[in-house]
């Protein structure tokens, strides 16, 4: 079986939000108003086919890797074009190719990706990730919602000009939902704000102290992601979790916050940067190494459908890994609004847990009447 050409494929309609989406951590931009997903379709000449996330235009050094490849020789693709030898990340991710790989691959074999690469467990507990910037009594409302629908955990953002709004915001959840609920926080400092002062190592030590003292599980970014020395005097001055890792380029980035003990969750993306399902199982293989949790970053919006598809699929292969992250703040991030050109979505049960699909390849069926091309190659 041979990689014959890609298509790139986008949704016929947006999907418009019933309001404006401002997530915290884009703070300068104008609201949001709808959706629209772009995918890679990736052909074979036995007439499997693959779909991935769609990461950015096609290089020539892609292309040529990926035409006539053999699809099982997924780790001969992820070794020569997602190693991260280039000095610079001047390009998309190929993590949606590299997905798009494993999906012919479990096609070709009848069989979810989870199962071909090893199954550590069918079902995970996942975390509502909630996105906006809300005032307490609202995220104290939108919260208990959330416990109703069957979530155990939640992760609340911290990027208000105040840190001290941030912690009224967590004490008020706190008080509510008592030791009923996993509360995470994301106090998002590692992204780029025009308007936003960001936090210091000292009003990030003394945040991860007070958050600390109201259980929380983890504190993701309380400082830019370069900054190893200070996350790493962070991590040691608390019980909590510190976690980060979502816009490393490439698993390597990685090396320093283990050997610095920066980051006890680690959070790599599938398709943010070069990781993919294999890069996902790379870092939680040394992280398991280190006594570190992988937790990884699953993006909302356009992103979510074949991402947290594959990051499920990944996830359900890795010891080391207590939870996943689900996207959902509604009315904005919903199950509609996020998974909409998916046949059948990937919902989380009662139980708090989303089942891994057992579907061949990442497990989930395009919806192709809402989908049309627009571009090919070669």
């Amino acid at each position: 079986m041979k990689v014959t050409r890609i298509e790139v494929i986008r949704s016929k309609k947006p999907i418009i939000l019933p309001i404006g989406w401002k997530p915290a951590w884009w703070p300068d931009i104008k609201p949001v108003k709808s959706f629209s997903f772009s995918l890679f379709k990736v052909y074979t000449d036995e007439g499997i086919v693959g779909f991935g996330p769609y990461t950015g235009e096609l290089t020539q050094f892609a292309l040529s890797a990926l035409i006539g490849l053999d699809p099982f020789h997924v780790e001969w693709f992820w070794s020569m074009c997602m190693r991260g030898r280039e000095t610079c990340f001047n390009r998309g991710s190929y993590g949606g190719l590299e997905i798009a790989l494993w999906d012919i691959v479990g096609k070709a074999l009848g069989k979810p990706v989870y199962r071909i690469l090893g199954a550590f467990r069918d079902c995970i507990m996942a975390y509502a990730a909630t996105s906006r910037l809300l005032k307490p009594e609202q995220h104290v409302k939108q919260v208990l919602q959330l416990m109703d629908a069957g979530f155990k955990a939640v992760k609340l953002r911290l990027h208000r000009p105040k840190p001290e709004d941030d912690l009224k915001v967590v004490r008020a959840v706190k008080d509510a939902v008592g030791d009923d609920l996993t509360i995470l926080v994301d106090a998002n400092q590692n992204n780029q704000s025009i308007s936003y002062r960001y936090w210091s190592r000292r009003t990030a030590l003394k945040m991860a102290r007070e958050l600390d003292k109201l259980g929380v599980y983890f504190l993701e970014d309380p400082l830019p992601r370069r900054d190893v020395e200070g996350l790493s005097e962070l991590a040691a001055s608390v019980d909590m979790f510190i976690a980060g890792g979502e816009h490393s380029a490439n698993i390597y980035e990685f090396r320093e916050y283990l050997l610095r003990g920066a980051y006890d969750v680690l959070q790599p993306d599938v398709i943010l940067g070069d990781m993919g399902i294999t890069g996902i199982r790379k870092v939680a293989f040394v992280a398991d190494y280190f006594n570190r949790l992988v937790i990884p970053h699953v993006r909302s919006g356009s992103s979510l459908p074949l991402g947290f598809a594959a990051t499920l699929q990944a996830a359900a292969t890795i010891n080391n890994c207590p939870m996943i992250e689900y996207p959902y703040d509604p009315p904005v991030l919903t199950v509609e609004t996020q998974q909409g050109i998916l046949r059948e979505p990937l919902v989380v049960d009662r139980d708090g847990t989303v089942k891994v699909p057992e579907k061949p390849g990442i497990g989930v069926e395009v919806d192709e009447d809402k989908m049309r091309k627009v571009a090919e190659f070669p």
